[in-house]
């Protein structure tokens, strides 16, 4: 059984998503502070985690940061607070979707089944492996991995995703517009800027290895795309 941590200091809240994880197939797995999630997270592997903004200790922001340095496991920021720049800040750090209080738990299930099904679309047994090559920079997106010039480049799940989809359609310009819905998911409301602070980390890290075969570029106003040199295949 897959297991979800559920990190939160409302006890009332934390009691509700389990039992809404039960019905949906999960292990409920409940830290009431941010010390407290990190401990269990490092500890055992969850589907998905859902981090409160505001706890005990280590705050949700924080946690997610921590996490984002050696996992790519979907995470969900859930707050008290509606302000743009706090949803904004949160997936610039790495979360894969935001959800504010009072909500359902039915609608926390439902962003839970979206992003997973994101994350698990064709990786089942016999599907096509999702792995591009171009030079000498190796995408695999069932193993979440990167290489470029024989190096590992730690990505979050997000940078990966942006990186995969404009290899896989080089030469193919994407909107920002048109990436929030690829994927951040019909239900993200977001401010585009959001692509910008992930194409410009995603660049950062991958121009300290050379590739001069191949670059991700801006074309002002419109979007990004991923262009490779003539000669290259």
């Amino acid at each position: 059984m897959k297991k979800i941590l559920i990190a939160d200091d409302n006890l009332q809240i934390t009691k509700v998503l389990s039992e809404f994880a039960k019905k949906e197939g999960f292990e409920p797995v409940v830290a009431q502070d941010g010390d407290t999630a990190l401990s269990l997270f490092q500890s055992d592997t969850y589907a998905v985690l859902l981090l409160d903004v505001m706890m005990p200790g280590m705050d949700g922001f924080s946690l997610c940061r921590e996490i984002r340095r050696t996992s790519n496991v979907p995470i969900i920021m859930i707050t008290a607070r509606s302000e743009d720049y706090e949803r904004i800040m949160g997936l610039d750090i790495g979360a894969d979707d935001y959800i504010v209080k009072p909500f359902s738990g039915g609608e926390v299930m439902a962003r839970v089944r979206a992003i997973l099904r994101r994350v698990e679309n064709g990786a089942a047994p016999g599907s096509k492996a999702r792995t591009i090559t171009i030079d000498t920079l190796t995408i695999s997106l069932d193993d979440a991995t990167v290489t470029l010039n024989g190096q590992p480049i730690a990505l979050t799940r997000k940078e990966l995703e942006i990186l995969y989809t404009l290899a896989e359609n080089r030469g193919k310009l994407f909107s920002r517009d048109t990436l929030l819905s690829l994927l951040w998911g019909y239900d993200y409301y977001g401010d585009n800027r959001t692509v910008d602070s992930h194409v410009k980390r995603l660049r950062a890290k991958l121009d300290v290895l050379p590739h001069p075969t191949w670059q991700i570029k801006t074309i002002w106003g419109m979007g990004y795309k991923l262009e490779v040199a003539s000669h290259e295949s």
